[in-house]
């Protein structure tokens, strides 16, 4: 692409293009990506950026694969789409198959979606569906914690924090559901029983209006990124059994590795009546998610039969996305992905630490593949991204949130690179807020 392509691509992406999170007066700038292969984003003007968000969590084998080009080529030869209603296809069932093989026990019906969102809302739906088949459709409110994150469509906004998040100015719009506090317990500290003190309090009161609790395991993502004790997972098992309420896990951004285990669920050998699936699903090649359920679940709701769950989207199982789905799968069970996360993690917890000292840094977090500075105040985007570039690197941060999910392809060296940058802007004031919000 030479430079006029360039500009011509920037001018036109200014006059017409609505990027997410962003104004279209006086925008954030935005950097055109050329091409990409394995952790590297090629800018058009040649330039290399080492991408330390692997495209929003969702590149976990980096870009350009061989395998899942294969897979996405094969299938796109075969038919790119054909509707699922009354029509089935060998890469959906074998997906659905491989899900249930993995994921945590008893989850053994498989529901494909569009997005993350949609997975949540679907989820929701589900579990409003199950009492309402059940005679109970007073139980209608849904339970979960602070600082989650479960999407951007309304009804996934309605259970994302509410203070905190990013949805505030939509809130007399949204179905008013419960929050219990947020556990406080680190993932590697010591258990303190009284971190499910408000959720058992809230399920006491108002278990016969609650269809069910969701949250996201042990590790929250756009809400805060706070790893919380897997021990949390475990007591809110009993509790939603004791005062029969759905359990619903949103494994959107922990699932498949990212967190040390294949599903975060597994840091407390838990199982969810629901399981939301999505981005790394496909290894970031198309949009896919599912929700999966148990047969307790999907049975009640069916009823005898007569009774189908009200939901279909129209790309649902998509063929060329389930293919893409089962070689990304795939060619993570058969990859060294437990050393590779096991790695990321001992390095991230080295070289981070050495920000702990700096001024405005309020913590540092590492869970998996996963690294996070939090800082006293928010990052001045307009200043933090271009010098974040300008050292060779992608890294978005978000509020007081400094944080990497690199692919887990990426070499030692080029992770140093990242953890780097991020001492380098974090060290500089110039790169955050002037005051402390």
């Amino acid at each position: 692409m030479t430079s006029a392509q360039s500009i011509d691509i920037l001018e036109t992406d200014r006059l017409h293009v609505w990027h997410p999170y962003a104004a279209t007066v006086n925008p954030l700038p935005v950097y055109p990506v050329a091409s990409a292969e394995g952790v590297r984003l090629r800018l058009a003007d040649g330039r290399e950026l080492i991408d330390g968000m692997a495209s929003w969590w969702c590149a976990v084998h980096g870009y350009n694969h061989p395998v899942l080009n294969a897979a996405a080529t094969a299938q796109i030869d075969r038919m790119a789409h054909v509707m699922f209603g009354g029509l089935t296809h060998q890469p959906a069932v074998e997906l659905a198959a491989l899900l249930c093989d993995i994921t945590p026990g008893g989850l053994n019906r498989v529901f494909f979606c569009d997005s993350g969102s949609v997975a949540v809302e679907v989820a929701i739906k589900m579990a409003l569906q199950f009492w309402v088949a059940g005679k109970r459709p007073e139980k209608s409110r849904l339970l979960t914690i602070r600082g989650g994150y479960h999407g951007d469509t309304f009804g996934a906004m309605a259970v994302c924090d509410p203070v905190t998040g990013m949805h505030g100015m939509f809130r007399a719009n949204l179905t008013q559901h419960l929050f219990a506090d947020r556990p406080g317990c680190r993932f590697d500290a010591d258990w303190d029983n009284g971190d499910t003190t408000s959720m058992e309090t809230l399920l006491a009161v108002h278990h016969h209006e609650i269809a069910a609790v969701i949250l996201e395991p042990v590790l929250q993502g756009a809400g805060g990124m706070w790893c919380y004790h897997p021990e949390y997972l475990r007591q809110l098992r009993a509790l939603c059994d004791r005062y029969d309420v759905l359990l619903v896990f949103d494994e959107i951004a922990t699932g498949f590795g990212r967190t040390g285990c294949l599903f975060a669920a597994e840091h407390a050998g838990v199982t969810p009546d629901i399981l939301c699936l999505g981005k790394a699903l496909t290894g970031g090649y198309m949009s896919l998610a599912a929700t999966m359920s148990t047969g307790r679940v999907s049975d009640a709701i069916s009823g005898d039969g007569s009774a189908p769950f009200m939901h279909g989207p129209t790309f649902m199982a998509n063929p060329l996305a389930c293919a893409v789905a089962l070689g990304s799968v795939r060619l993570l069970l058969e990859s060294p992905w437990e050393q590779r996360i096991s790695a990321i993690e001992t390095q991230l917890k080295r070289e981070l630490s050495a920000c702990a000292g700096l001024p405005h840094v309020a913590d540092i977090r590492v869970i998996g593949a996963v690294g996070v500075i939090e800082l006293d105040r928010p990052v001045d985007m307009r200043a933090a991204v271009p010098r974040f570039v300008a050292q060779g690197v992608w890294i978005r941060p978000f509020g007081r949130l400094v944080y990497i999910m690199p692919p887990y392809i990426i070499a030692p060296e080029e992770l140093s690179r990242l953890t780097t940058a991020m001492h380098t802007v974090v060290a500089d004031a110039s790169c955050l807020a002037q005051s402390a919000t």
